[in-house]
């Protein structure tokens, strides 16, 4: 039984709100702009700080604590990018060219025993990378803000990197229930399951 706080190191790349041009040459910042000036809104400023992504998922980690094993540290990179970036990773690592709105690469399996000196340092779970370019259309799609559609797509992905997957209905539905879960936990609850369950 854990003792203690769960510590969580998140490493954040922000490719997206960066100031780099993406690869047809139009920054990242100009393709929000448009969306959300379509849209009748206005371009969101990054809206997700470091200490927040830490505290999400170190709260999401400690109500999953009675499910995973005993580890007290564990570490996450986080990568915020486009559609032409994730795009080339999902058709590179999935054979599916086309964007999609998150990735998640476990970094272990989760039925292999860990040594003893690797159990003494923070559990490394894996890679997430996230398209805020499809995040801000799913968002305006439901009708919620970029940091909901944000949380969920990383909630998501969080599980992936915990074993969780859904390769039929059944699953899917029980990984939405933790999802939604996870979203109460950190008071952004907003019927993303019912959504999900009705589309």
């Amino acid at each position: 039984m854990a003792t203690g706080p769960i510590q969580v190191e998140v490493y954040v790349e922000d490719y997206f709100f960066g100031d780099k041009a993406l690869s047809d040459g139009q920054n990242s910042i100009e393709i929000v702009q448009t969306l959300a000036k379509e849209a009748g809104e206005t371009a969101p400023a990054p809206p997700i700080e470091l200490a927040t992504w830490d505290s999400w998922f170190r709260s999401w980690l400690e109500a999953l604590q009675p499910d995973l094993a005993s580890e007290q540290a564990y570490e996450l990179s986080l990568r915020l990018t486009d559609d032409a970036e994730i795009q080339q990773l999902n058709a590179q690592y999935r054979q599916k060219d086309q964007p999609t709105d998150v990735l998640a690469f476990a970094a272990l399996e989760t039925e292999l025993p860990l040594p003893e000196l690797v159990e003494s340092e923070p559990l490394y779970l894996g890679d997430v990378v996230i398209s805020v370019e499809t995040a801000q259309v799913q968002a305006q799609q439901h009708g919620h803000s970029l940091e909901q559609e944000l949380a969920w797509l990383a909630a998501h992905a969080l599980l992936h990197l915990l074993g969780w997957d859904h390769p039929d209905e059944t699953s899917l539905r029980r990984m939405l229930q933790q999802q939604e879960f996870l979203l109460q936990t950190i008071g952004l609850s907003s019927g993303y399951y019912q959504e999900e369950l009705l589309a």
